[in-house]
């Protein structure tokens, strides 16, 4: 009892430690500039200013779109692509199978700036830059999405899909229509992973968009921070980034049952 006492406790002042920081960002959204230094979780006063000079300044609803066009529109295409790829190297047998999958693990330990250049020099080719497609195309493809899908696809029996393809099931109507309803967990998993780095990414829009027109939430934020329009107020830029981290946080809250089911149930089989 003592020792399980003294677990709680300390996990309650760690979890205190951890939100804190959130909180007080949040709170801070609604103290006038000049309250902003007062130690005290509680505002002395609410105000909106911050939120409304940010709407004033910035198109932010516009980037709020755009995020949200770009990141559902690769969330798809991830899931998609990459749970195809995910079922031909799990269940279709072929020459090289084992080869093209040690190859995607080692694209893994490629940081991404490596291929930073080349592939902003195809969007140049492919006249992709300022447009959506230069958002988009370049990550409707996931390694880490492709080995989620074959680790799962190896659990589910493979009397299953033989039954499905005497039945005459194509391949892929096995897969969008028998693996899918089973793979919920694991889809909503490398969604949410998605989903999250896409709209979190700043530096690749930054390269390829200079339209403001174009930009994504966190590009417009970020430049918007660093870039002198905030005039130094750090209201402005902590309303701003409370706006942008909001809808993953709402994504994380409907979904977390899910992310947690598959990160615990996923194995390593082989």
């Amino acid at each position: 009892m003592t020792k399980r006492l003294l677990l709680y406790s300390a996990l309650i002042i760690f979890a205190v430690f951890f939100f804190y920081p959130f909180l007080w960002m949040v709170v801070t959204t609604f103290r006038p500039e000049a309250d902003i230094g007062a130690l005290s979780i509680l505002p002395a006063r609410v105000t909106l200013e911050n939120y409304i000079a940010v709407f004033r300044k910035i198109p932010i609803l516009r980037a709020f779109f755009n995020s949200l066009l770009v990141s559902v529109s690769v969330t798809a295409g991830v899931l998609a692509f990459c749970s195809m790829a995910g079922y031909a190297l799990s269940r279709l047998k072929f020459r090289g199978r084992n080869a093209i999958f040690f190859l995607i693990l080692f694209t893994m330990m490629l940081p991404f700036q490596i291929t930073l250049i080349p592939q902003y020099l195809l969007m140049v080719k492919f006249h992709w830059v300022n447009t959506y497609l230069a958002l988009i195309i370049p990550f409707t493809m996931s390694a880490f999405g492709i080995i989620l899908f074959r680790q799962h696809f190896l659990t589910i029996p493979q009397d299953l899909i033989d039954a499905a393809r005497i039945d005459g099931c194509s391949e892929m109507h096995i897969l969008f229509r028998i693996l899918w309803p089973l793979s919920v967990p694991t889809l909503v998993t490398v969604g949410i992973l998605t989903f999250m780095t896409i709209w979190n990414d700043v530096l690749w829009p930054i390269i390829v968009i200079r339209n403001q027109d174009l930009m994504t939430m966190p590009q417009l934020v970020t430049l918007f921070a660093v870039g002198g329009r905030a005039e130094g107020l750090l209201g402005l830029k902590l309303a701003s980034a409370t706006l942008l981290a909001l809808p993953i946080v709402v994504a994380y809250s409907f979904f977390q049952r899910y992310f947690i089911e598959s990160m615990a149930t996923s194995g390593l089989k082989s």
